[in-house]
């Protein structure tokens, strides 16, 4: 043989040949700190173990089916005030009583940690190890009220708030969508004259005023659109469609002007110009951009494991490749991942797909430079306007 190759080399897609180089590049710094917080913290193995990065009690990533299940094995923050010190703060929002069928969502925020403990930090693709570089914490659930939407919401509003205001990049783990408006509400707060835009993932509009009397799962964008930050014109909805889409709900995206894609839309334009479509749209006039993804936009086949599975949404593949150009491309301020309901789940995929959200959407931050942050962005401010999208009956 000549030019003396191995075998198989050569014939790697130049992806493979590009992230095996990527992950020579990558530090391992944090997974040396962790190895060593788990010896302070968690004793030295015993003598008969050889693999001395191994501690007496578990602590941080491994092994995977072992220790508290935060998100991703990042570390439990239990003092809030610290919350500001890391780049990424995911916190649960346990709440389903905004649901007016199938319940279970409260449940969603466990099952979405549970699986998380499954992957590592690292993203073979994208060459990212999310431990090597951010800094992640999980500052666990706020305490929401069953029964009681209202004072629920206003839990969720000042815990988003908090974590916003901070500079730490907020995750939301739901919960059913009605949560959506007091994240939004919370991070609105905080914005002063700023604007924000919104993308919204889902398969039904969520538009409506109330819900059997109340602001429920479907309403949260009639009244997030109500606040003076948050201009309707600058919400765009990927993957509408189906037999669950209340007329009262398209009324108001027609009467608002609401930017609405469907399934076919999607495909049809491209992924790449669907998502063009929706940075342009929710980033016109705005400074940030909200991502509100709801699991059911994923077809019912890949997430049964929601309170209104729905057939023909978007392929896991589609929606994560269209996450990515929205997310590379737009400055996002927030993630919110809702509608995972785990007694209905098969084997834990739909939490398994909440959890992929969470980590790509931290993957393209990174890749897009907007995680680590250099500094507070300008759209945070300080001071907070509690009266923001207060008014209510």
């Amino acid at each position: 043989m000549s030019g003396n190759k191995g075998p198989f080399q050569g014939i790697h897609s130049s992806e493979g040949l590009e992230a095996l180089a990527k992950e020579q590049q990558l530090p391992q710094a944090g997974w040396q700190q962790e190895v060593q917080r788990g010896h302070a913290f968690g004793l030295e193995a015993a003598d008969s173990i050889r693999d001395r990065s191994i501690s007496t009690f578990s602590r941080g990533e491994l092994p995977h089916f072992a220790g508290i299940n935060t998100f991703l094995k990042a570390p439990y923050l239990e003092d809030v005030h610290q919350v500001g010190c890391h780049d990424v703060a995911v916190m649960g929002v346990p709440h389903d009583s905004g649901t007016t069928y199938r319940p279970g969502t409260r449940f969603g925020p466990q099952g979405i940690r549970q699986m998380s403990a499954l992957y590592t930090p690292y993203n073979y693709e994208m060459g990212v190890d999310l431990r090597e570089q951010i800094t992640l914490c999980d500052v666990g659930d706020i305490f929401t009220l069953p029964g009681s939407n209202e004072k629920s919401f206003d839990q969720i509003s000042k815990g988003v708030a908090h974590v916003f205001a901070s500079g730490a990049f907020p995750i939301i783990l739901g919960g059913d969508h009605s949560i959506g408006f007091p994240t939004l509400r919370g991070i609105c707060r905080h914005l002063g004259h700023h604007k924000v835009g919104i993308i919204h993932f889902d398969r039904h509009v969520d538009t409506q005023e109330t819900d059997l009397d109340e602001r429920m799962h479907t309403c949260p964008w009639f009244h997030a659109t109500n606040m003076v930050h948050a201009p309707a014109h600058n919400l765009v909805q990927l993957g509408i469609g189906g037999w669950q889409v209340p007329r009262p709900g398209v009324k108001v995206c027609r009467e608002r002007n609401i930017n609405v894609l469907t399934v076919t839309d999607i495909t049809e334009m491209g992924l790449d110009a669907a998502a063009r479509f929706a940075v342009e749209r929710a980033s016109d006039g705005t400074d940030c951009v909200y991502i509100s993804f709801d699991i059911d936009c994923i077809d019912a086949g890949f997430v049964p494991g929601t309170g209104w599975p729905e057939p023909g949404g978007l392929l896991p593949r589609e929606a994560l490749k269209l996450l990515e150009f929205v997310v590379r491309n737009v400055t996002v301020c927030g993630l919110e991942v809702v509608e995972v309901s785990p007694p209905y789940d098969v084997s834990g995929i739909t939490a398994l797909m909440a959890t992929r959200v969470v980590c790509d959407t931290m993957a393209h931050l990174v890749i897009s430079g907007q995680l680590p942050r250099q500094g507070r962005p300008s759209w945070i401010q300080e001071a907070c306007a509690m009266d923001v999208g207060q008014a209510w009956r």
